[in-house]
């Protein structure tokens, strides 16, 4: 019998595969990050419609991603035992289920701006917000797939290609927003469509260079992922979709969470809205740091999983939770010490509103600062308990601890009391709080806890 893994071999393991994913992840959040940036220098109105569009947007790929985090531990566990039937079975499945979700949330986004208006928010904003997402909205089904197929190689531990490929897709994105928005090199000047058109030209290239790489690489080709894809497999695609529509919920719990925390800044007004968009941009980033350690450790335990090995799940684990722990200090630290640096890269400094969405936006920084344990605890907490293969209890405790105590805690203290934004945030604090705290127990107690 092999000889356990000791915790260095586990932290040496978890950040082989985990730097190429944070790496992926933070060029996949620089293309939202690249928009909002030439958004506010385009125009504060245009900033705010962006905010709200591209938080729509993201609310319904969050809930359609559910199908796609259910393949990373699917494949992770059928590749450590070494049935590639499984894997392309499991993996074309959650192609299937992502392209029948970003069909049936395609109206939503169409119709978006009477339900904007509905919701409080100023007609103008609504409108451009709409413009934005029936651009963005065609751009689902790609971006989906995007999500499958980098779980599908990050089970096979194959992350490299993912970073470099959306690495590629930023410097795209990039270029076709600096001409798209505000009608640079020639071309026309179309703000918030703009942005949405060059998210929706980046997302079909890394798709197509992923599934490329996905059948003609070597060391995958013999799963012939694409071949007779039209067929359908009833068995696997109850599979996946009992594994993963959980899983798309937790994120609708989390992702309804901040889009609520939106709409109640667009209550507040336009500065404030723009402010929340530029925190919270600031705020992913360090995310996307979590996320792909979340990642990783979904499928170190996965893999743990499928062997029966329990001791190699709790290192793996334990290891994980310390690497994020880890990049919690440091984010603190920015944003405490640079505030005002962090917040007025994405204004222009000319812009009449500059110096009060900077003091708005410092002090939601600050807020931020105080969640960044507890959002990295629960994202941490997911991923385990995905690798696990266990969803459906996390999703309740996800969805109380976001819809019964952060929001109405975000509305007592942002609207009710009078704190405004920083009320606001300060409720997602308190739901964050909840949700690390009952994710990280249902791990440790129900799956991870020593024998006999």
């Amino acid at each position: 019998m092999a000889e356990p893994l000791t915790y260095g071999a586990h932290a040496r393991a978890t950040l082989a595969l985990g730097l190429p994913l944070i790496g992926s992840n933070l060029a996949q959040f620089g293309l939202h990050l690249t928009a909002t940036v030439m958004l506010g220098w385009h125009s504060v109105p245009a900033l705010a419609a962006g905010v709200l569009g591209a938080t729509t947007f993201m609310t319904l790929f969050v809930v359609g991603t559910g199908f796609a985090m259910a393949v990373m531990p699917m494949v992770a566990a059928a590749a450590a035992n070494g049935d590639v039937t499984e894997v392309r079975r499991t993996t074309r499945m959650g192609m299937w289920l992502s392209i029948l979700f970003a069909i049936a949330a395609y109206p939503v986004m169409w119709f978006s701006g009477p339900l904007l208006v509905l919701l409080g928010q100023e007609a103008r904003v609504a409108a451009d917000a709409q413009a934005y997402l029936r651009v963005a909205g065609t751009g689902l089904v790609p971006a989906l797939l995007v999500t499958v197929l980098r779980s599908h190689l990050a089970a096979h531990e194959r992350a490299g290609i993912v970073l470099w490929v959306t690495v590629a897709a930023l410097i795209v994105n990039a270029a076709l927003n600096w001409a798209l928005i505000s009608g640079h090199w020639g071309a026309p000047a179309l703000g918030v469509v703009g942005a949405a058109a060059a998210s929706v030209a980046s997302s079909v290239l890394s798709f197509a260079a992923l599934a490329l790489h996905a059948a003609r690489h070597p060391a995958l080709r013999r799963q012939a992922l694409f071949a007779r894809i039209w067929r359908a497999d009833p068995a696997a695609f109850g599979r996946v979709f009992r594994l993963g529509w959980p899983i798309g919920l937790t994120g609708l719990a989390e992702s309804g969470m901040f889009a609520a925390s939106a709409l109640m800044m667009g209550w507040i007004g336009t500065r404030t809205l723009a402010a929340h968009g530029i925190a919270l941009e600031i705020a992913a980033a360090t995310f996307m740091i979590h996320l792909g350690l979340s990642n990783a450790a979904t499928v170190r335990a996965g893999q743990a999983h499928g062997q029966g090995d329990r001791l190699a799940l709790r290192r793996a684990a334990a290891v994980a939770v310390a690497l994020s722990a880890a990049v919690g200090l440091v984010a603190v630290a920015g944003m405490l010490l640079f505030p005002r640096t962090l917040v007025g890269a994405f204004l222009a400094p000319g812009d009449p509103d500059r110096e009060a969405i900077l003091a708005i936006g410092v002090a939601l920084l600050a807020t931020a600062a105080a969640f960044q344990f507890f959002d990295a605890a629960q994202v941490m907490a997911l991923g385990l308990l995905r690798g696990v293969q266990d969803t459906r209890v996390p999703m309740l405790l996800a969805s109380v601890s976001y819809y019964l105590v952060g929001i109405p805690a975000s509305y007592q203290l942002g609207i009710v009391r009078g704190f405004e934004g920083v009320g606001v945030w300060a409720g997602l604090v308190v739901g964050l709080v909840a949700a690390g705290g009952l994710l990280m127990a249902r791990f440790w107690r129900r799956h991870a806890r020593p024998p006999g």
